[in-house]
């Protein structure tokens, strides 16, 4: 983002700095101004003078993936290594926004890949989901997203990627059924082997314990 400015705010002994587009916070803040007022609320009154500001801060952090090139996050942490079993890091936290109604969506992504004379440094694995996860979505598109930049990045042997969320458009409004989960999934190269898949799937699904 441009012309950022620090916003730092001191909280029981944590300092906590985010950093905002003033001129993009004042924009969207007078809209939500105009919606308040739209619903029937008094955008004046004390709590919520400053919710625009705040909602508009709230969704620049929740869409800052557009500006995380995922690529690149990957080609950070690359190295060249003689190892061609499979790597799996799952129960990564996903939160992410419904572009039909801007409302969350959340839950879990299993990934694993197969490398072909390259690995990737671990945490870069979640950083990538965070980078698809942080803009409006479909769950759909985002399990693609994720395995297509492994799989154009890294070149693996194959690229396995399991979602399970569950929307707030389907538990808060609409059809209004909480504990319906969605499971989404994506493979390439060697997971669209029926032996190799279902590998993947008892890994993601075992405890260690």
């Amino acid at each position: 983002m441009s012309n950022l400015t620090d916003f730092n705010e001191e909280l029981e002994g944590y300092k906590k700095i985010d950093q905002y587009n003033g001129q993009q916070v004042e924009r969207i803040a007078s809209h939500y101004n105009d919606i308040l007022s739209a619903i029937g609320e008094d955008p004046n009154r004390e709590g919520l003078i400053k919710t625009p500001e705040r909602v508009a801060k709230a969704l620049q952090y929740l869409t800052h993936g557009y500006d995380i090139d995922a690529a690149e996050v990957l080609r950070s942490a690359m190295f060249e290594e003689d190892y061609s079993q499979m790597v799996v890091v799952k129960d990564i936290e996903v939160y992410s926004m419904c572009e039909h109604h801007m409302l969350p969506f959340f839950g879990k992504a299993h990934i694993a890949y197969i490398p072909n004379g390259h690995i990737v440094g671990l945490s870069k694995i979640p950083r990538i989901v965070d980078a698809f996860a942080r803009r409006l979505q479909v769950q759909e598109r985002l399990t693609n997203e994720i395995r297509d930049c492994i799989q154009d990045t890294l070149n693996p042997a194959g690229v396995a990627v399991v979602i399970e969320c569950k929307h707030m458009c389907m538990a808060m409004r609409g059809v209004q059924k909480q504990n319906s989960v969605t499971t989404t999934s994506a493979f390439t190269g060697e997971f669209q082997n029926d032996v190799t898949r279902s590998e993947f799937l008892r890994l993601i699904t075992a405890s260690l314990a």
